[in-house]
């Protein structure tokens, strides 16, 4: 029986993925073969030694210790794509949010409802204090076209926007997904220079720490608006506010509000909703539970963001052995003539690498006593598995 553990508050109907029989999925699981996350933080929690992988209900994993479990062999997967079509949605309600100044609106038309009959007279004296220009015909800068990017960029178009893609690591895949109208930018700064609305979709890590800031913001067009649905950190919180107040920047529209930019002027404060639908929340939990349940019982590595990618079809009653070991000369050669001195022939075998570690599937004949131990041995090995055949 493996065990799966939960944290956050994960109930969806997706977790039947997992077959009764062999998966015990709970909160109070101990000493889990797996662990299914949204956003709790787990950098300070020590893993034991059973554990296998952590899956990320969602794409995002900064609130997971990525170079310790890389260390340890542990797996740790995302969701790419599962909530995108929940995330665009907000961004294009950002997009006519920041346009005309209806969340403004709204809260002024409540506040006058007292006056009764004389609220229709009211709306039409103070109306143009909540206008704002029409998207169609304005161009708007996609940062980052992967699953959410791109959809955002295709969508854009479709209403009549120009529409500026940034990219550097764009796939050969998602470019032929996109519409030929959607032109590729080659730096950043064709991007600030020509776009009235920018959306920023990148992952937060250190070189896109505060990327958006004080220098950025004045290469970019008077009046810009900007849309963050990513990650807080993409934006340096003063410089954005400083903008705001000089009217640099018509509009922030942030999914990650804090104390400096909720109440700040020109700042629409929207409280994490990106992924918040239940059609998102299941695609995100169906996506993992099938990652760890690949991983688990078959070895096959999908959308990893610490190991490479490693799919190899499983032969019905065949052992197979997982290794993940540095990405270093001669492994393969060490592995595989410590498998043929126990007698066992390879009758298929899967190697991939990212960047310092690699990870090697074989399936053999059969296993002998001690081979496990033998492998782990090998300079540069970081975890053995052996499946057994079923």
């Amino acid at each position: 029986m493996y065990k799966v553990q939960l944290m956050n508050n994960i109930k969806s109907k997706k977790l039947e993925a997992f077959d009764k029989a062999k998966y015990d999925v709970s909160v109070e699981t101990e000493k889990p073969d797996a662990i299914m996350l949204r956003s709790a933080k787990i950098h300070d929690i020590q893993f034991n030694p059973e554990l296998l992988c952590i899956a990320r209900a969602g794409a995002g994993v900064n609130n997971i210790p990525i170079d310790r479990c890389t260390d340890e062999g542990i797996v740790v997967f995302n969701t790419p794509g599962a909530n995108a079509e929940a995330v665009k949605e907000l961004v294009l309600c950002s997009l006519f949010m920041s346009s005309r100044d209806i969340v403004g609106g709204v809260e002024w038309a409540k506040s006058v409802a007292s006056q009764g009959n004389e609220v229709p007279a009211l709306v039409e004296k103070e109306k143009a204090r909540f206008g704002g220009p029409e998207i169609f015909g304005k161009s708007i800068g996609v940062i980052g076209l992967g699953a959410i990017g791109a959809k955002i960029a295709e969508a854009a178009v479709a209403l009549g926007m120009k529409v500026y893609g940034y990219d550097p690591y764009l796939s050969v895949e998602a470019a032929w997904s996109l519409s030929a109208k959607v032109e590729k930018a080659d730096d950043l700064d064709i991007i600030y220079k020509e776009c009235d609305y920018i959306s920023l979709n990148v992952p937060y890590m250190e070189a896109t720490k505060h990327f958006i800031n004080k220098d950025s913001i004045k290469k970019m067009k008077p009046g810009v608006r900007i849309i963050n649905a990513a990650r807080a950190e993409l934006v340096k919180d003063d410089d954005i506010v400083e903008a705001l107040e000089s009217g640099q920047v018509s509009r922030y529209v942030t999914d990650f509000p804090n104390g400096k930019t909720a109440g700040a002027k020109g700042v629409i404060p929207i409280p994490h909703l990106g992924a918040s639908t239940p059609e998102s929340e299941d695609n995100c939990v169906q996506m993992a539970a099938l990652e760890i349940i690949e991983y688990i019982e078959n070895g096959n590595i999908i959308n990893s963001v610490n190991m490479p990618a490693a799919v190899m079809q499983r032969k019905p009653k065949s052992p197979r052995i997982c290794i993940i070991h540095d990405n270093i000369p001669d492994m393969i050669a060490k592995i595989s003539s410590a498998v043929s001195a126990t007698g066992a022939n390879i009758e298929n075998m899967i190697n991939a690498s990212a960047k310092a570690v690699a990870y090697t599937m074989l399936d053999i004949d059969q296993i002998s006593d001690g081979l496990k131990d033998v492998l782990n041995k090998i300079d540069g090995v970081a975890r053995v598995r052996v499946l057994n055949k079923e």
